[in-house]
């Protein structure tokens, strides 16, 4: 029996455009250089006591010519974000079935503290939201999912995990866990409304 469903955050609940294709068309950087810097700096930053987020992109600002201080980088990034309403309405519905909810994000500090303080959501449906900055667990590392089973005493066919990335379904998989590849809000819905 199911207890609990396990959520990643972005591209369920937060639908966030593309960084690197907004950067180009208001900064001119080309797409492939800035997802280039994104995979040298995202594993870094999203560890835990990785330090100033915005210490390793300043040097790629600077070589690109974007003069941007770290509040204005960061609003750029962030303010283009926006709830996805219909997930979060069934994540309520959930939520009132009795069912635990958390979230299993791989993010970095300020991109959290940015959601914690804008997304009133992630404060009233999620039981605990486990941040990889913060636990130091990143997915699809089968740990980030062993420490949220064991501080919550659950088995792993206790849990649906939903995701949209392979790799993390497969992880999940891999222990044992219910995981579903989220592509379309019609298969969250059949799934989660079969829930008792």
């Amino acid at each position: 029996m199911i207890k609990a469903i396990i959520f990643d955050l972005n591209g369920i609940f937060i639908q966030s455009p593309n960084l690197s294709a907004r950067f180009q068309e208001k900064f001119g950087v080309p797409v492939e250089e800035f997802l280039s810097a994104l995979k040298i700096i995202m594993p870094k930053v999203r560890k835990f006591n990785s330090g100033n987020n915005f210490a390793h992109w300043k040097p790629f600002l600077e070589k690109w010519g974007v003069n941007l201080t770290e509040e204005e980088f960061f609003s750029f990034w962030f303010r283009a974000e926006k709830e996805n309403e219909e997930v979060i309405e069934i994540a309520r519905q959930i939520k009132k079935k009795g069912m635990k909810i958390f979230i299993l994000s791989n993010n970095f500090k300020e991109r959290s503290n940015y959601y914690m303080g804008n997304f009133k959501f992630l404060k009233e449906i999620p039981d605990k939201i486990y941040f990889s900055w913060q636990t130091g667990f990143v997915k699809p590392n089968p740990e980030a999912f062993k420490n949220l089973l064991s501080e919550n005493n659950l088995k792993p066919e206790e849990c649906l995990y939903l995701d949209d990335s392979e790799k993390n379904i497969e992880s999940a998989k891999s222990l044992g866990i219910n995981a579903l590849l989220f592509k379309k809000i019609e298969d969250f819905k059949k799934i989660t409304y079969s829930l008792k």
